[in-house]
């Protein structure tokens, strides 16, 4: 499986409290040049910078547009060296990118909220995902065609901060998420589901559900309600970098921005290139090409949704993250109030797309 959710979040903070306690409060240069190359003509080429590009999750289509800018040269074209690493189900993002390890990454807005709202100095520079990617699925056999008879049933999803969608997706539909539903922690694999230990499951849109119809299910099979659609989505992937690593690079980050957008770009445009691209990224034997095929046509859709054009790739809705930020502090993911003008460095992605 290929999970792109974290471990809780409370570990999460904890961790980035701790690390961000040791650290130096003057922040520290970007990132040391890498060394000048000769050109075929003689001439010194100018150095690149080296940049470190933290994902959340393991090397997959949902990181493709990455993946696509290093291949395609976008990075280079910035003067930008860009290393890559991946993540796991032990590395917490925001440590990663607070302690230096990575210039930039890649998290969930949910995550962004709550490390601010913990007073770690993280920033959004781009947001790259625009709507929701969850559905709750059920089996025709479970006889679940409306949400209202989810009552009295198992629900699972994932916990941490993943399961606030879920809760205002019962809300939204009248149910009483603490009475009226039994919520099961989801594991990494969808064998709950299969098994019938639950009734109802959670999935993304580019993952799990097609795990599931790769399994030998049938849509037809299938009872899918569209969380986005239900009005209560939250945004997912967001590329964040501490806020003093931007106010002293601050050119830098808008060709990082830059480079990163043109590479989604590219790899919606180009999806079957991009897909061979990501195939010499990922873990022999971890994935099938078949599925990453699937994953990137499904996160095309949610990164450049219909209506969207080319520059606004990586926009900030503030509709989107207005409702984000209030599913977040009426189930107590923050404590205060969400400053979005604060959050969002909304003059990286405008540079970056002039």
């Amino acid at each position: 499986m290929y999970k792109t959710l974290k471990p809780g979040l409370g570990m999460l903070i904890l961790c980035v409290v701790l690390v961000l306690a040791a650290c130096s409060a003057k922040s520290e240069p970007a990132a040391q040049p890498a060394a000048a190359s000769s050109g075929g003509s003689g001439t010194a080429e100018q150095p690149l910078t080296k940049v470190k590009i933290q994902l959340k999750w393991v090397p997959q289509a949902q990181f493709a547009g990455i993946y696509a800018a290093k291949e395609q040269g976008f990075f280079a074209e910035e003067g930008i060296d860009a290393e890559i690493i991946p993540g796991g189900p032990d590395i917490v993002i925001e440590q990663q990118v607070v302690n230096g390890a990575a210039d930039v990454g890649i998290t969930g807005v949910d995550s962004l909220l709550v490390s601010r709202d913990n007073g770690l100095p993280l920033v959004s520079l781009a947001q790259i995902s625009q709507k929701s990617s969850y559905r709750l699925i059920a089996k025709k056999s479970a006889g679940i065609t409306d949400p209202a008879q989810m009552k009295g049933k198992k629900v699972s999803t994932w916990f941490g901060s993943q399961q606030f969608q879920v809760l205002a997706f019962m809300e939204k539909n009248g149910l009483d998420p603490k009475k009226d539903i039994e919520l099961v922690k989801q594991g990494f694999t969808m064998d709950q589901f299969f098994n019938d230990q639950v009734d109802v499951a959670t999935a993304t849109i580019y993952n799990e559900y097609h795990v599931v119809l790769e399994s030998g299910t049938k849509e037809s099979d299938l009872d899918v309600f569209n969380i986005e659609d239900a009005g209560v989505g939250m945004l997912e992937d967001t590329l964040i970098a501490k806020k003093d690593w931007v106010e002293n690079n601050h050119e830098l980050a808008v060709k990082v921005t830059r480079a990163i957008l043109k590479g989604w770009n590219y790899a919606i445009d180009h999806q079957d290139e991009t897909v061979d691209i990501v195939m010499n990224n990922v873990t022999e034997g971890s994935t099938t090409r078949e599925h990453q095929v699937t994953m990137l046509e499904e996160i095309a859709k949610l990164i450049r949704p219909e209506g969207f054009s080319e520059k606004q790739v990586g926009s900030f809705v503030d509709e989107s993250f207005t409702r984000t930020a209030d599913i977040a502090l009426k189930y107590g993911l923050i404590k205060k109030a969400a400053n979005l003008d604060e959050v969002l460095e909304k003059s990286i992605y405008e540079e970056a797309v002039k």
